[in-house]
């Protein structure tokens, strides 16, 4: 399979809902100063998240789901990823509306994609929780100390096949894991959880409704959601986490 050193062409894909008046803007602006071309899928939004997605000129496509599949996420990532793929891409980044590469790695990115030797890069994702200066760590949120895969080679021979789950479907194709991959300690920052306590409880309630026996997940880090008094770390945007 073809394999292109050089040149290669970044299209970073995203799934959205009611993402207005969060952090849907300033990712896509930020997206914006380091990849060639966006993808959207939203789901079903109520909001003004269509028009916010419209105004950037790297939003190439956006595709608007007119019921709501968040209860059939499998569905929503092969679309995703299908809708990715009409847009011919060498590259694909897999990210939320609420999560931002550290600033040094955005500089870093084109030495990842451009090059023959690996299929997909993986990055350590941390949750910021209560606030943009403070990360979660404990037993139960630990992403940080493991690696999250985002980006991906597309091959157009090769088979990408998601898992058909109804939640915490894995952003890039489960196949993918067979390619030959890289593991970076460029960093992730999560704002998901980064709200008060209001939109915590809500998530949990959210994810409560949708997974009440944890077939999907971890019931145990759905109680810990309400934790009052979980263990933090201060975020240094500027410290070394080692190299690309």
């Amino acid at each position: 399979m073809l394999r292109k050193a050089s040149g290669n062409k970044l299209t970073a894909m995203m799934q959205v809902r009611n993402e207005a008046g969060r952090y849907l803007e300033a990712a896509l602006a930020d997206l914006s100063g380091f990849v060639d071309e966006i993808v959207i899928v939203d789901d079903a939004s109520e909001d003004e998240t269509p028009d916010i997605c419209r105004s950037f000129p790297k939003v190439v496509r956006l595709v608007q789901v007119p019921t709501p599949l968040f209860g059939q996420e499998g569905r929503l990532r092969q679309l995703l990823w299908q809708e990715a793929l009409r847009t011919e891409p060498d590259w694909l980044l897999s990210i939320d509306a609420d999560e931002f590469f550290e600033r040094k790695a955005k500089t870093r990115i084109r030495t990842l994609i451009d090059q023959d030797r690996y299929d997909w890069v993986s990055f350590r994702m941390y949750d910021f929780w209560g606030s943009l200066a403070y990360y979660r760590d404990d037993d139960l949120w630990q992403l940080h100390r493991r690696h999250t895969m985002m980006l991906v080679r597309y091959l157009p021979l090769y088979s990408y096949i998601y898992p058909d789950w109804n939640h915490h479907v894995p952003r890039l194709p489960l196949t993918c894991a067979a390619l030959q991959g890289f593991q970076s300690e460029l960093r992730v920052k999560h704002y998901g959880w980064a709200g008060d306590e209001a939109a915590r409880r809500a998530k949990y309630d959210r994810y409560m409704k949708l997974d009440p026996d944890g077939k999907w997940g971890s019931l145990a880090q759905y109680a810990s959601i309400l934790d009052p008094s979980p263990a933090l770390v201060r975020w240094q945007e500027d410290e070394e986490a080692g190299t690309t």
